[in-house]
């Protein structure tokens, strides 16, 4: 099975590392001062789970050079997702699968009307992961990698990449619902993403503060609420998940959003909190604590 895996950053170099140095064949499509880096020194992976580094990496700035794969892992961030799919041409073969890995709920549609349904598998993940500095991947926490077709068929195409994930040093699963795997997701990781964001801290600082936990609660209600008025099934119980989740996470854990914010980068903001306020109004479900998470943290949403 080939693999090529779209934006070699946090997510996508994370598990394409992991899967390279289990002996997939990976390339990545990278660019600039990480994708030089990756050439002359290959791919390091600084984990508590383990360093690892591939020290022969195939990696490319034109998807030209990889040609046709049988899985597109494609991870780059929200705001790119469309010239990115402009480009995606050469890699697609007559079967090839496009796993999309961007945060949100708004991916999986764009994806298939770029590439076709036929070629669009769903796919969330967990992970808090970041470029170090180019060539390097830090992974702070979390792997868990989900994917599935998006009828919830167990087709042979992704039963074949959960082999290959399989080998692999992280968790995977072959999700018989990935539509609701990503809207559970989306609910925990815009209210993670939105109060790390807000309050310039560290899940720990949240965890351990009164006042703060109960906003972020409250957040997750809300996103509960937008979610199950859309016919999403997120489990009742996504608070109290939500609570023992956090509780297992080290203290330092940090949203992927928080790094963009202090790294002066743009923000994912308008399809996480800014997404659960624009969808919450399309279905009359209110939600004050994700407007203010997007209000205050507006003026960032373009970087420096």
């Amino acid at each position: 099975m080939k693999m090529a895996v779209v934006g070699a950053g946090g997510v996508g170099g994370y598990f394409g590392g992991r899967l390279a140095e289990a002996g997939a064949d990976v390339a990545f499509l990278a660019r600039g001062a990480h994708l030089d880096a990756m050439r002359a020194r290959g791919l390091r992976v600084v984990s508590p789970k383990g360093d690892i580094h591939v020290s022969r990496v195939k990696a490319a700035a034109d998807p030209a050079e990889i040609g046709p794969v049988d899985v597109v892992v494609f991870a780059v961030k929200l705001y790119d997702v469309e010239s990115a799919l402009a480009s995606v041409a050469p890699l697609l073969g007559r079967d090839t699968v496009v796993v999309p890995l961007q945060n949100g709920v708004d991916s999986v549609a764009t994806v298939t009307r770029a590439v076709g349904r036929e070629r669009t598998a769903g796919g969330t993940c967990y992970v808090s992961a970041v470029i170090a500095e180019p060539g390097v991947i830090r992974h702070t926490a979390m792997d868990h990698l989900l994917f599935g077709e998006l009828d919830g068929v167990r087709s042979p195409r992704l039963l074949a990449f959960k082999e290959a994930c399989a080998a692999a040093s992280f968790q995977s699963t072959l999700s018989g619902d990935i539509v609701l795997d990503i809207w559970t997701k989306f609910v925990r990781l815009s209210v993670m993403s939105g109060m790390t964001a807000v309050t310039r801290s560290p899940l720990g600082v949240i965890n351990d503060d009164p006042e703060l936990w109960a906003m972020l609660q409250e957040a997750v209600r809300e996103a509960m609420r937008v979610a199950h008025a859309k016919g999403i099934a997120v489990a009742a119980s996504t608070v109290e998940d939500v609570a023992a989740a956090y509780a297992k996470l080290p203290p330092q854990t940090r949203s992927s959003m928080l790094e963009d914010l202090e790294r002066g980068r743009r923000l994912e903001l308008p399809w996480l909190s800014g997404a659960v306020m624009r969808i919450g109004a399309e279905v009359g479900v209110p939600t004050p604590i994700h407007r203010f998470i997007t209000a205050v943290l507006g003026p960032h949403v373009n970087g420096r």
